[in-house]
């Protein structure tokens, strides 16, 4: 019997020792980083928060002007690599900009959408000629893009999409029918990353571009909240989508949709680091500034408690994801982009962390919603 055993993928913490030379924490933040996160802070306060009440409207032609102000910074090509226009910054640099930009409230989840899982199928699976045509307008926000992958009728169960590509008699496209169900970005986006079954089995994905005749766009849902971020069905009917926008190789559009949503779950709880970190900001100043019975609210020990209990989920949070951020730092290094076997080293790497990402995610949703909850009780009324 064979002794060989498979090495664990994702949680291999649970089992091996910690190099802790690839634990990255805030103390480890070099200079280029802190003015990284700094040019993220100013950004949003002065071109984002005075536009606040105007992007919650939805107002397409103001959220794309700041998304390119965005891209003339580099804020939009952090992960896309040098050679297509970006700045090929470490995962530490683009985990930075995630959490900095949570006070540009909606805002930040279009940017999300667009450098995450919209870009970054792109940056990790695809050819030569793609990344060449594609990335370099969306490091600038020249182009934007979408990810499409929920379905009216599969939402959780992604491999149960009914959208299909057929390819035409003479191999020169695929023609896809479908539709696709909430999403982000879809009322002005340029690009979309579409996952579709060719032949009706094998699970693909398509680089569908919105000139494209056939492509529609739904209205807009109506939100309970994140209002300024765009939501809405893509339709396609009868979509001659090029043979050279197919993603990597037909049936492998699993490994890229499990492995962008593993990055997307991480860069989410990023987010939460920062949102949590303003949630605490606000009802310390509030905590500070309130008082009953004569003293500030902030002396009292049950206020005190929710403001330690708040601090010390955040600091979890926070050292859980720069710590994750580093992972990904030394797996992704080993990359090669030129390489025509870029989309196999892109999703052992990437999977490599898929139970740390969803670990992410859970604690760093769950910290946020505990945070924000406990805000709203130190404000009282004024929550």
């Amino acid at each position: 019997m064979s002794t060989t055993m498979n090495k664990v993928i994702g949680g291999s913490y649970i089992i091996e020792d910690t190099d802790f030379h690839n634990m990255v924490t805030p103390e480890d933040f070099t200079e280029e980083h802190r003015m990284i996160a700094e040019t993220t802070e100013d950004f949003v306060a002065g071109e984002v928060v005075p536009h606040d009440e105007a992007i919650e409207k939805l107002n397409y032609e103001l959220t794309v002007e700041k998304m390119r102000k965005a891209g003339e910074l580099g804020l939009l090509g952090a992960d896309v690599p040098e050679a297509y226009g970006g700045l090929g910054l470490d995962k530490v640099s683009s985990t930075l900009i995630s959490e900095r930009l949570t006070k540009a409230s909606a805002f930040a989840l279009s940017i999300g959408a667009h450098v995450g899982i919209g870009t970054l199928p792109i940056v990790y699976f695809g050819t030569e000629e793609q990344k060449q045509k594609y990335l370099p307008a969306l490091a600038t926000g020249e182009k934007i893009a979408a990810y499409c992958l929920t379905e009216p009728s599969s939402g959780s169960d992604a491999l149960g999409a009914k959208t299909t590509a057929t390819l035409s008699e003479d191999g020169e496209y695929y023609v896809l029918n479908g539709s696709k169900q909430f999403i982000t970005n879809a009322g002005f986006a340029d690009l979309f990353i579409v996952y579709a079954k060719v032949d009706g089995k094998d699970f693909s994905t398509f680089i569908v571009e919105r000139t494209m005749e056939g492509v529609s766009i739904g209205p807009e849902e109506k939100k309970m909240g994140i209002k300024g971020s765009s939501t809405c069905p893509l339709i396609l009917e009868d979509v001659k989508v090029p043979v050279e926008n197919l993603l990597w190789e037909v049936g492998k559009g699993h490994l890229i949709a499990f492995n962008i949503l593993n990055i997307g779950r991480f860069k989410l709880a990023a987010g939460c680091v920062g949102a949590s970190k303003d949630t605490i900001e606000l009802a310390a100043k509030y905590a500070n500034e309130r008082a009953q019975f004569g003293r500030k609210i902030s002396t009292f020990p049950l206020i005190g408690k929710k403001l330690a209990d708040m601090n010390t989920k955040t600091y979890a949070l926070e050292s859980m994801v720069y710590r994750t951020a580093g992972l990904f730092d030394v797996g992704l290094a080993e990359v090669d982009h030129s390489s025509p076997e870029v989309g196999y080293q892109s999703a052992k790497a990437i999977a490599e962390y898929q139970l740390e990402c969803s670990i992410n995610k859970v604690f760093g949703s769950e910290t946020l919603d505990f945070v924000v909850d406990e805000g709203v009780q130190i404000h009282g009324g004024y929550g």
